[in-house]
């Protein structure tokens, strides 16, 4: 076994969001109490671990989620833009179960092409903005652990990647729940396995 690097890639905890809009990369969605009590379950399983650097997104719930993170290391909360959210064309718009957009003919040639997507930020574009990121992180903390602070749709398109599997896929099917923990483990440059756990729970 060469030089061992973890990296953990969290996914932020829960967002206020009492208008139920998507909210991609909209300024000013901050953690709820609970995503503030699940950032803190994080900090906590991650304490005593071999840290040397907290990167995040900067959008303020990741910032907010890596904070209490950074604090249980003495170390700043520094920003990388390749872990930001995705675009989506559906942002700041109502889209759950019998919301507005999806239904509204208008917006139907956004969702002409699930395999790219049409309506927002390619999966590969996806793919190798946070796999350079997650590089970035491997190099940084060579022989040590790093945490890096990203969003659902990143940090599950990054997974499908490293792991050889396709791209598209069922959101329903993601293993990326809120405040989760993925964790990239390198052997020297080479990726040997990939952990996932919920300091929180499901």
């Amino acid at each position: 076994m060469a030089e061992e690097t973890r990296v953990h890639v969290v996914r932020h905890g829960e967002v206020h969001n009492p208008t139920g809009v998507l909210y991609g990369r909209l300024p000013g969605f901050r953690l709820s109490e609970r995503g503030q009590a699940q950032a803190a379950a994080v900090a906590d399983a991650l304490a005593g671990r071999d840290i040397v650097a907290v990167i995040a997104s900067p959008l303020q719930r990741a910032q907010e989620t890596a904070a209490p993170i950074a604090a249980k290391h003495d170390l700043p909360v520094d920003t990388d833009p390749d872990l930001i959210e995705s675009t989506n064309f559906f942002e700041g718009r109502r889209v759950g179960p019998g919301d507005g957009a999806w239904r509204d003919p208008r917006f139907w040639w956004q969702l002409r092409n699930p395999f790219t997507p049409s309506w927002g930020e390619p999966y590969a574009e996806i793919a190798a903005r946070m796999a350079t990121a997650a590089e970035k992180a491997r190099v940084r903390g060579a022989g040590h652990e790093v945490v890096c602070v990203s969003h659902q749709l990143p940090v599950w398109t990054l997974r499908l990647h490293l792991t050889g599997r396709r791209l598209w896929h069922d959101p329903r099917r993601r293993e990326c729940n809120l405040a989760s923990v993925t964790s990239l483990i390198y052997d020297g440059d080479r990726l040997v396995d990939v952990e996932y756990f919920e300091p929180f729970g499901a």
